[in-house]
């Protein structure tokens, strides 16, 4: 405990009267994937403790520390209850929290010991938590080739990018195969490719329907004005090349949660030299086995057209409001009238909504929290877009990894939308009048 700062404690019987309780807030400061549901110590029960959130102290040392705790709304004037696996875990993040102007910060000690111990005390987690997986649990996986949460007899690691073979080369998780995004969408429209090029891609990836597959990418600060940025957003890739493998068929799709910089902050060991793909043989389901994940023009239109259905445009402030198209090869700016804002970013090659500052999926209560205050809702019909489907393709996972139903990217996005002079457009925010004086 550091000696500057005096930390008080609390009870079992006084957190599980404090749970839920208005103006306390319960701050969960082991890794993301624990507060998902992963069993890091090895313990029984994964999750967290209900309404806590999500403070690992791995971010503590992190610069916009106090800008993180500020947006997940954690006010001065909480009372804060801290617990992690150990407790000098927790005394370091409360420190910290106390020297940053909360001063009402207590520690919960006993959390390993007496909370997950015990059967009768609840815990909450994200429904399918085993689908982003850690880095430690792959590691695992790599070396043994078995894992919790996996009983299959054949996996592929992928390392995703697009049209960037050195990003693979210059260091990757040992083992992984490189799968380039261009061998599963089209470049001329930038949607899934047919039925026949996708079974060839995967096959000479080495996976077939029944191939546990576990993606990640590595993010290198994309720019804009970059010839091609996509090639930098390489854990947007990822997600890309995950959706559409599971439009094709694949049962058994993980994500590593943190792409590359997961393993790496792990500090686990990279490779240079390529991994040898054994082809695999028939795919086994016929492509597309899951054609309701895609929406298409004319679904886009149906969904637009049902009050119980939202077309969620996953794309920065400025694209939706027409300030800019989002890429240097799209020259229409605007959105699709009646779509929601569902937000990503700063630009079409960042996902700082969805992601925590080390690029870990952003706590899901968080994710739902935004998506509830623009209507969008597990309840309603969700359909996802941005610019050609990357971004849409992470929020989709966002809702599929809370067990969302229902649940579709529209593919073409705002590139087939507005390469398309029959369709209208919308510039301007929501309610004011756009420069060609439609109002909006």
């Amino acid at each position: 405990m550091p000696r500057d700062i005096h930390i008080e404690y609390i009870s079992t019987e006084e957190v599980r009267r404090s749970t839920g309780k208005p103006g306390t807030v319960i701050v969960d400061a082991r890794p993301v994937d624990a507060y998902n549901g992963w069993g890091m110590r090895g313990e029984k029960r994964g999750g967290h403790i209900p309404s806590a959130k999500s403070l690992p102290v791995k971010w503590a040392g992190y610069i916009d520390w106090v800008e993180t705790v500020r947006n997940k709304g954690i006010k001065p004037e909480n009372r804060i209850v801290v617990y992690a696996y150990e407790k000098e875990d927790a005394e370091k993040v409360a420190a910290r929290l106390i020297r940053a102007g909360y001063p009402d910060t207590r520690v919960y000690a006993v959390f390993t010991s007496e909370w997950l111990s015990s059967e009768e005390l609840p815990l909450e987690r994200l429904e399918r938590y085993r689908h982003l997986v850690p880095a430690e649990w792959l590691k695992i996986l790599i070396e043994t080739g078995t894992a919790p949460g996996y009983g299959n007899g054949r996996f592929v690691v992928c390392h995703a990018h697009y049209r960037n073979r050195e990003d693979y080369e210059k260091g990757h998780i040992p083992g992984a195969v490189p799968v380039d995004t261009n061998s599963l969408e089209s470049q001329k429209t930038w949607n899934r490719r047919s039925p026949e090029e996708l079974e060839k891609a995967l096959g000479e990836a080495g996976i077939a329907s029944d191939t546990t597959v576990i993606l990640y990418g590595r993010f290198s600060s994309p720019k804009n004005d970059d010839p091609f940025p996509g090639s930098s957003a390489g854990h947007l890739a990822a997600f890309r090349c995950a959706f559409i493998m599971m439009y094709a068929g694949v049962r058994d799709i993980r994500i590593l949660n943190g792409g590359m910089q997961a393993w790496e902050d792990a500090g686990f060991v990279t490779a240079t030299e390529e991994h040898a793909v054994k082809p695999a043989g028939p795919f086994g389901r016929k492509i597309p086995a899951l054609p309701e994940i895609a929406s298409d023009l004319p679904e886009a239109r149906e969904i637009l057209a049902d009050p119980e259905a939202n077309l969620i445009s996953v794309r920065s402030r400025r694209e939706f409001t027409g300030e800019v198209s989002g890429y240097n090869y799209i020259e229409k700016k605007g959105r699709i009238p009646g779509a929601v804002f569902g937000a990503c970013g700063s630009d079409a090659y960042h996902m700082e909504n969805y992601r925590n500052p080390d690029h870990t999926a952003r706590e899901y209560g968080e994710v739902a929290g935004m998506w509830e205050k623009s209507g969008i809702t597990p309840d309603k019909r969700n359909s996802f877009y941005c610019g050609t489907g990357w971004r849409g393709s992470e929020a989709f996972f966002n809702a599929w990894f809370m067990g969302w139903p229902r649940i579709s990217v529209f593919d073409g996005g705002w590139f087939e939308w507005s390469g398309d002079p029959e369709n209208p457009v919308e510039t301007g925010r929501p309610g004011e009048v756009s420069p060609e004086g439609a109002t909006v």
